[in-house]
């Protein structure tokens, strides 16, 4: 059973953020309140309103709704296996603090930009 604090409330479509990292979206709220459910442990939203607003993005573009991270390709396309099933962004526009990058990058997190602007390399038969 998905855990409910993971859904969008449609009356709250205003107050819409998307994490920069994972790419979920939630209220600012539920930023606020819950914290990022697949980054928390080095976003330390959780009560924090201008980190909330310094990780977080209101420019975001498409929305998926992915209800198993292991078993669908688009979670594969859109680099969210393993993360908690949700409501998630097709990309997201902003740009983390560098001290954020390297609190990410020192958790074992790849940080690669969700607005399209870089491309990741695939491997290639060389």
């Amino acid at each position: 059973m998905a855990n409910a604090n993971n859904f969008v409330p449609t009356n709250q479509l205003r107050n819409l953020r998307a994490c920069m990292v994972c790419s979920i979206v939630k209220t600012e709220n539920q930023f606020k309140s819950q914290g990022c459910p697949n980054c928390e442990s080095f976003l330390q939203l959780r009560g924090e309103d201008e980190q909330v607003r310094a990780c977080t993005s209101q420019v975001f573009e498409g929305l998926i709704t992915v209800s198993n991270t292991t078993k669908s390709w688009v979670a594969r396309w859109q680099r969210l296996e393993g993360y908690v099933p949700g409501v998630y962004a097709v990309q997201v526009e902003g740009l983390l603090p560098e001290d954020v990058i390297s609190a990410a990058e020192d958790a074992g997190v790849h940080y690669i930009p969700r607005d399209g602007s870089v491309n990741e390399a695939l491997p290639t038969d060389a």
